[in-house]
C-alpha cells in the first residue's frame, strides 16, 4: 500500500518512541528500544537523526567507518549490537545506505527476532550506474521480505532512487510506502529539523507493533 504524506498521516497518539509535533519529547515506549543507522557519510548534526538520538530511549549505531562502507562489516555491527545485554525488542530507525543494511542484515542474521519492527526513510538505489565507487559493494541489492513490520518513507525527488524503483523495493521488502513529496533525499539538505512529521509515523509504527503484540 502506497499512501501521500497527508495531514491525515499524523493523528496517532498511541505508543511514542519520542514524541510528535502534537507531544513533548519523552522517553522510548517501555520495552522497547530506538536503534537509529545512518547512512553513508554517517548523519551530521542538521539531520533530523541527530535531533532524535539525543532523546530518550534512542541510540546511535556507530560504524568503523563511514567513508568507505563495507556491507558484511556493517551487518556484523549491527548483530553485535543487537546481541548487547539488553532483553528489550529494538526499532530500527534507519536512514540512506541504513535501509539496505537492514534488508541486507535481516537477510542473512539468525537475530533477526529482536527486532519489533523498522522506519526506512529515503532507500537509495546502489545498483545505479552513477553510484559512487564506495558503495560499489552494496550490490545487487537486497530484496527479500522483511520479517519484521516496516514503514517506508520515500521522496518523489530523491537524487538517489527513482521513486517508481523505490516503490518496487519497498514491495519486495514487505514494507508500506509513505510518500513525502518534493524532499529530496529527506536529509539535513531537506531541511526537516526535527521532522514532526516523521515522529509521528514512528508513533504509527509503535502502534502497528504494539498491535501484533
Amino acid at each position: 500500500m502506497c499512501l501521500p504524506m497527508g495531514a491525515q498521516e499524523y493523528g496517532m497518539n498511541q505508543g511514542n518512541c519520542g514524541g510528535s509535533a502534537a507531544h513533548s519529547p519523552a522517553s522510548a515506549p517501555t520495552g522497547l528500544r530506538c536503534l537509529h543507522l545512518p547512512g553513508w557519510l554517517d548523519s551530521d548534526a542538521a539531520h533530523w537523526q541527530a535531533h532524535w538520538w539525543q532523546r530518550p530511549g534512542h541510540e546511535k549505531l556507530e560504524q568503523a567507518d563511514w567513508q568507505w562502507p563495507r556491507r558484511g562489516d556493517w551487518m556484523a555491527r549491527l548483530d553485535e549490537a543487537l546481541l548487547a545485554p539488553d532483553p528489550r525488542p529494538v526499532l530500527l530507525i534507519a536512514h540512506s545506505l541504513g535501509c539496505q543494511l537492514v534488508a541486507a542484515w535481516a537477510e542473512h542474521s539468525a537475530h533477526s527476532t529482536r527486532v519489533a519492527g523498522a522506519l526506512l526513510v529515503a532507500p537509495p538505489d546502489t545498483e545505479r550506474p552513477d553510484m559512487p565507487p564506495q558503495l560499489h559493494n552494496w550490490r545487487p541489492m537486497r530484496r527479500s521480505r522483511l520479517p519484521f513490520p516496516a514503514l517506508a518513507v520515500i521522496s518523489s525527488d530523491d537524487p538517489y532512487c527513482d521513486p517508481g524503483r523505490a516503490r518496487g523495493l519497498c514491495a519486495d521488502w514487505g514494507a508500506e510506502v509513505v510518500e513525502a513529496g518534493a524532499r529530496g533525499h529527506l536529509n539535513a539538505a531537506s531541511g526537516l529539523g526535527d521532522w514532526p512529521e516523521g515522529l509521528a509515523l514512528l508513533e504509527r509504527l509503535v502502534a502497528q507493533v504494539s498491535r501484533r503484540g
